[in-house]
């Protein structure tokens, strides 16, 4: 948000009023002050005028996991254990997982306080590309790559799938790289040629890669270099 706009949205001051506070150079966000109104005030920014503090902010967390096989991508679940459990952090319930994975899918999670963030991350338009190593049950063919590039429909959502971009590694094992996040969307992509999935492992989403000393289970947090890459 604007910071003009947020100190417009507080009672206190009227929009003539911030235009003289940052003209004034009254005003100040991450203890720098600011006479652009167009400076972005985020969750986590403190910002003050005159030396108050109208918003104390909160410190961004970013963590890299090593999904395991048998937990859930949620932050609660009355059966099975979450990948949040996994974490020995205080105040979990204020993360949430950017870009879910399934219940048997591991590899790379990433879990944020940070909305902003998280949805630069996932959303289609952004076209970060979100890369798997598969395992099916048969042979993948020629054929795949092609029909992955041009897009599946899928009735179920009435839309066609992005182009995707495949890689065979053997026989039965392969990379792909997709833009969007549908529902089973690698399972379905593959059952298109009637080959089950038998293995699906997330190797990397945008710019970021699952750090190979993590052993699943294991998590640490991002490096400033790597959110930033974002």
């Amino acid at each position: 948000m604007r910071v003009d706009r947020f100190l417009s949205n507080l009672p206190r001051f009227n929009r003539r009023q911030v235009r003289l506070l940052l003209v004034e150079r009254r005003v100040s966000v991450e203890g720098v002050t600011v006479s652009d109104p167009h400076h972005e005030v985020r969750e986590f920014s403190q910002v003050c005028v005159d030396g108050e503090v109208l918003q104390a902010g909160k410190p961004a967390r970013y963590f890299m996991l090593h999904k395991p096989q048998g937990c859930v991508s949620a932050t609660a679940d009355p059966q099975h254990p979450t990948v949040l459990d996994l974490l020995n952090e205080p105040d979990k319930g204020t993360l949430h997982i950017a870009g879910r994975l399934d219940y048997n899918t591991t590899g790379l999670m990433l879990i944020t306080n940070d909305g902003q963030w998280s949805r630069r991350l996932t959303q289609p338009t952004t076209k970060l590309p979100k890369v798997y190593r598969v395992e099916t049950a048969q042979e993948i063919g020629p054929e795949y790559a092609v029909t992955f590039k041009a897009g599946l429909y899928f009735a179920f959502e009435d839309l066609t799938t992005q182009p995707a971009e495949l890689e065979l590694l053997g026989p039965t094992t392969a990379r792909l790289s997709i833009i969007e996040g549908r529902y089973h969307q690698v399972k379905r992509m593959f059952g298109h040629f009637n080959n089950k999935v038998i293995a699906l492992h997330r190797e990397r989403m945008g710019p970021l890669q699952l750090d190979p000393s993590l052993a699943p289970g294991d998590y640490r947090a991002l490096t400033d270099d790597e959110i930033r890459q974002v």
